[in-house]
Formats: C-alpha cells, sequence, structure tokens
C-alpha cells in the first residue's frame, strides 16, 4: 500500500464481469479527471495461447488433468508482484497485454492468443488499477493482496459466471460449449484453492444472483440481464459506509446483513458510481496531500 502512489485491485474469476466494472472505473476517472494507470490479469500469464496448450497436453500426459490458468504454475505472479511494488514505490513498472479477440488482433496488428512486447507503464499517474484474476492471492511465498489500497471482488453466483464465459469464449473467441465445459472442469481445483479464498480478503464484494431458471448453465441459450438479477454488495468492514444514504438513492435497495446491501441489477452503475467515487477521491487525496 502506498500513499503516493495508490492501486486498485479489481479481481474476479474468468467470466465473472471484471470488464464492466473496469468501464465504471473509466466513467469515473473521466468525470473527476483522475489520470490511471491500466494493467490487466492476462498480461502476467506465462504461456500465449499455443504454449499454454502444449503445456496442457504435457501435464496431461504426466497424469495432472487441471494444469490451468487459474494457477501459480501457469502465470507469472512473481513478475506481477514486482510491477505491483514497483508501482507503489515509484509509480513505475512494466506491464503487456494478451490479444485475446480480433478487436484485439486489429488494435495491436498481431495474431490472437499472442502478448505484445512488455513496456512500461505510462507517468505520471494518479494510481493504478488492476483487473484479472489474482488481484488479491496470497500464497507460495506471494502476497499480492498486501500492495492494493482497495480492493474489489466481483464475484456472480457460480452458475452465471459459468454462463457468462461460455456465452463470451464461444462468441467473442469462438470456442465451442464442449470446450469451454472442459476447461471449466479443469479449472476447478484452481479456482477452489486460488481463486475463491480472494473474497475474504476483499474490501468489497459484488455479486450478481439471477433470478430466473439458471440450474443448468451449459445449455442456457441467453445470460440472465441485469434486470432479471439482483446484486449483494458486501464490505469487509462496513464503518464509515452511509448505509441509510445508499438505501435512500437506490430505489428497491434492502440491507441483508450489517454489512450487506441488496440492489436491483438495473441499479449496479449507480451503486458503484454512489460507493466508489468518495474512496477513489480520497486515495487520490491523500496523494496529493502526501506530495
Amino acid at each position: 500500500m502506498s500513499l503516493r502512489h495508490p492501486i486498485i485491485s479489481v479481481t474476479g474469476s474468468s467470466g465473472a464481469g471484471t470488464t464492466s466494472v473496469r468501464t465504471t472505473f473509466e466513467q469515473i476517472f473521466r468525470r473527476e479527471k483522475i489520470v490511471a494507470a491500466f494493467v490487466e490479469g492476462d498480461a502476467f500469464h506465462r504461456y500465449d495461447r499455443d504454449g499454454m496448450r502444449r503445456h496442457q497436453e504435457e501435464e496431461e500426459a504426466r497424469g495432472n488433468h487441471h494444469f490451468s490458468h487459474f494457477g501459480h504454475e501457469a502465470n507469472l505472479l512473481e513478475e506481477l508482484e514486482r510491477t505491483l511494488a514497483s508501482y507503489g514505490a515509484n509509480g513505475g513498472g512494466r506491464t503487456r497485454h494478451y490479444v485475446h479477440d480480433l478487436a484485439a488482433a486489429q488494435r495491436f496488428g498481431q495474431p490472437m492468443g499472442t502478448f505484445t512486447e512488455w513496456t512500461d507503464l505510462p507517468r505520471p499517474t494518479d494510481l493504478m488499477i488492476y483487473e484479472g484474476l489474482h488481484g488479491a492471492t496470497v500464497t507460495d511465498g506471494l502476497d499480492l493482496a498486501r500492495h492494493a489500497d482497495l480492493k474489489i471482488g466481483v464475484v456472480p453466483v457460480i452458475n452465471l459466471e459459468w454462463i457468462q464465459k461460455i456465452h463470451r469464449d464461444r462468441d467473442d473467441r469462438g470456442y465451442t460449449t464442449h470446450d469451454v465445459t472442459q476447461t471449466i472442469l479443469r479449472r476447478m481445483p484452481d479456482y477452489v484453492n486460488y481463486i475463491c479464498p480472494q473474497f475474504t480478503r476483499t474490501d468489497i464484494n459484488f455479486q450478481r444472483i439471477p433470478t430466473v431458471d439458471t440450474s443448468n448453465p451449459f445449455i442456457a441459450r441467453w445470460i440472465p440481464t441485469a434486470e432479471e438479477s439482483m446484486v449483494v454488495i458486501r464490505f469487509r468492514d462496513p464503518r464509515g459506509i452511509d448505509f441509510p444514504y445508499l438505501l435512500s438513492m437506490i430505489p428497491w435497495s434492502f440491507m441483508s446483513r450489517a454489512n450487506s446491501i441488496v440492489i436491483p441489477g438495473g441499479k449496479l452503475d449507480l451503486a458503484m458510481q454512489l460507493i466508489l467515487t468518495p474512496m477513489i477521491l480520497s486515495l487520490v487525496e491523500m496523494k496529493r496531500r502526501a506530495g
């Protein structure tokens, strides 16, 4: 954590919806004239698409059927921690981009499934925002969570997460439903051991819960809409959270526990704006005071 160079971490599984949360942050940054450095978790995968496929086949031949992007071995987590530590210390660091889809391939001018070259983060910036799988990971001699000043978890119920992943990977990335299903099965042990524990360390969790039947996510024809959902917002430390204000500003919201508020899914962007804007401004103000 750093007063002079604050870091916000947005953490969620593949298909959880972290990208949409990043969009809300971008809107806040634009409105408040905040300059941010963006770091994508996918940039710190160890292997490109072809390399990952080869290593999965090798691990399968050794009897390991659960080698996945969720685990330590498939990621450069030490490099990620160095980037976070460097930014916290001096506002610098390095990153790259993973070319997921056709739009990214056209943007970066290289094939899908590859990495761009490593580059330095822009300077100067007011803060960094990390968005990816491992923003609050603590394991194997690593403590990524300690570097973030504000940690946010995006955690839809698991059937909804799978529906979102299946539709995204099939429609945007060209995979079959069978391919995505096999990926979900292969990742399950790492999901339990690496992904889930992070959400006890996050400061705020946004969990979307559909109000329609998602019993079999592997045959769902549509992703439940925001209007067909509720969102549970859990604060690890509710001190200082003005719940009466939030309840008055968000129609049909209610408190389910002393540290949790439930809102209609269609009000998620409004809720994030109301909750996150003062927190971001507080980080920036502390940075400016620290000089």
